[in-house]
């Protein structure tokens, strides 16, 4: 079995890719592990707490103990189905700020500027603004992922609009397009009241063009003959067979799977490659470092009013939200839930935002655990730029073993600064008049809590995940010791091999990272495809000499 192009993982930049290369006529495989995303857990988007923590759907891995963090070991969910960790997560939809990707060029990754990647965030766009305002001139109408935004029906959503304003920070009506800075409306991979993920986006009508198949197995090593990958072999059906590849293998497994796999097929540092008895095929030492992540802290407040999603975290309203949404697509559960947003400065001289907020009309955690207090609401805050940095490695050279992985969240002093500051602003922002009418106390941290020390304590007790882990196959120059993949994603000292996933971030963006993944998966199908890139957005606000005064 062979194809031109072998790709390992169905995710968000395996589907754009499966998408791209289809469209040009190209034969492609697509290898998952995981099965089918049908279903309301996953389609449901205000069900989707239930697939991130399902076995099913989840690899279910988790942290080695966080020494900085008491020693919690911390969930950390990644896709293990059709349409990988889109069919999983919040569809929270972030580009990132300019200034990240300019930051990335200046890392080594020569043409991944903002000017350069803009084009394809465009061009991977279907923007539906809801009449909530935004300038299309910076988004794209007619891609194949449908973003949207939610009907912001609840007055919790505008009153943190407000709050914010009012707390004197900026407003924006589209922190996707020309200024990410401010409070306003949040983005969602939301279409027909259905989940949009990259299987629905892209896979689909990639498979209906005849030169896409998908095959259920796991990828045990890419197969490597005289410096050249030549295909993967998988574990199908209980037995080892190769599919092959004609021209190039794309690893496109997470930016936890796929370093895994390099190193499991030789490819990565020569000493961890030799505890375990594997052949060293080429010695990159940057294979499995720079893992980065964000943490955030939930900040709920109770609530004075019986307003919040609390009155339908009951069993009966469940099922009623739940048989609406199958019958009719609408209602409830036709969205995230996750409808207003902040992205802020946490201090003078920072030079773009470093604090991100989730807005959610209900004090509930990630696992479906409501606040014992009833009505409430809370903010997901947390710094978006840690100097923090962990690594990925192997546990055995058994495919089937979980990768070790080790976060080393919290190392940085400047990481308790920054959450410290993240706290005490949110409870300025919750202390404006605009939630005057909805406050009734501080669910948590909890208003005892006030000195450096005691925030410290809540964090190292409270923290978690946000679920972007990435940077472990970090692209730069070819002649960078410390780079996997060259800026067009091919595995430096291999031949036909790529990485193009979260992994390859030199560093984390602002904000969710479905977004610059698909994205990601988007420039590497014109890169496989030997097409010039998209034209530069040469004319674009932030190439401007006096850009960063003209945000503030």
């Amino acid at each position: 079995m062979q194809a031109e192009f072998v790709i390992v993982g169905a995710g968000s930049a395996g589907c754009a890719m499966a998408y791209r290369l289809a469209e040009a006529g190209r034969r492609v495989i697509v290898i998952e592990h995981g099965g089918s995303d049908a279903g309301p857990f996953i389609q449901m988007p205000a069900a989707l707490s239930y697939p991130m923590n399902m076995k099913t759907y989840d690899w279910g891995y988790k942290s080695e103990p966080e020494p900085h963090l008491g020693g919690r070991r911390l969930a950390c969910p990644r896709g293990k189905v059709i349409g990988g960790s889109s069919s999983i997560n919040g569809m929270v939809y972030v580009r990132g700020h300019a200034m990240d990707f300019d930051h990335w060029e200046a890392s080594g990754a020569q043409g991944w500027s903002y000017a350069d990647v803009l084009p394809y965030f465009k061009r991977m766009e279907s923007w539906h603004d809801n009449g909530h305002g935004g300038d299309p001139a910076w988004r794209g109408t007619d891609g194949p992922l449908h973003v949207s935004r939610g009907p912001r029906k609840n007055p919790l959503f505008e009153a943190f609009v407000r709050a914010g304003e009012q707390a004197g920070y900026q407003v924006t009506d589209d922190y996707n397009g020309e200024k990410q800075e401010g409070f306003g409306p949040m983005e969602q991979t939301v279409w027909g009241g259905r989940r949009w993920s990259a299987a629905n986006a892209y896979l689909r009508p990639a498979q209906k063009t005849g030169n896409v198949q998908v095959i259920r197995a796991l990828a045990q090593r890419v197969v490597i003959e005289d410096g050249r990958a030549t295909g993967v072999e998988v574990l199908r059906r209980g037995r080892r067979e190769v599919i092959g590849a004609e021209r190039e293998v794309v690893l496109a497994a997470s930016s936890l799977n796929s370093p895994k796999l390099l190193m499991l097929s030789g490819i990565g540092p020569a000493a961890h490659l030799a505890e375990h008895g594997i052949e060293v095929v080429a010695d990159r030492p940057g294979v499995g470092q720079n893992l980065q992540d964000h943490l955030e802290l939930y900040i709920q407040m109770a609530s004075s009013q019986p307003i919040t999603l609390y009155k339908h975290w009951n069993l009966v309203s469940k099922g009623l939200i739940g048989a609406q949404w199958l019958f009719t697509k609408t209602g409830m559960g036709a969205s995230n839930q996750f409808e207003s947003a902040a992205f802020v400065r946490s201090r003078a001289g920072v030079p773009y935002p470093d604090i991100q907020y989730h807005f959610l009309p209900i004090a509930v955690r990630y696992d479906g655990q409501a606040a014992a207090e009833g009505h409430g609401f809370q903010a997901h805050t947390g710094p978006m730029r840690s100097k923090s940095r962990g690594s990925v490695s192997l546990r055995s050279a058994d495919p089937a073993a979980e990768p070790v992985i080790r976060f080393n969240y919290m190392s940085h002093p400047e990481d308790w600064e920054d959450f410290r500051t993240c706290i005490r602003l949110t409870r300025e922002i919750f202390a404006q008049d605009a939630f005057k009418p909805y406050v009734k106390h501080e669910i948590q941290p909890g208003e005892a809590l006030q000195s450096d020390a005691e925030l410290d304590g809540f964090i190292r007790e409270h923290a978690e995940s946000a679920y972007h882990p990435c940077g472990t196959c970090r692209m730069g120059r070819a002649d960078d010791p410390k780079a996997v993949v060259d800026p067009e994603a091919r595995v430096i000292g291999v031949e036909g091999l790529r990485v193009a996933d979260s992994s390859v971030f030199p560093r984390i963006t602002n904000g969710n990272l479905n977004a610059p993944s698909i994205m990601v998966g988007e420039k590497v199908s014109d890169h496989l495809l030997g097409r010039d890139p998209l034209a530069r957005a040469n004319d674009a606000p932030w190439l401007h000499p006096d850009w960063e005064t003209m945000q503030r």
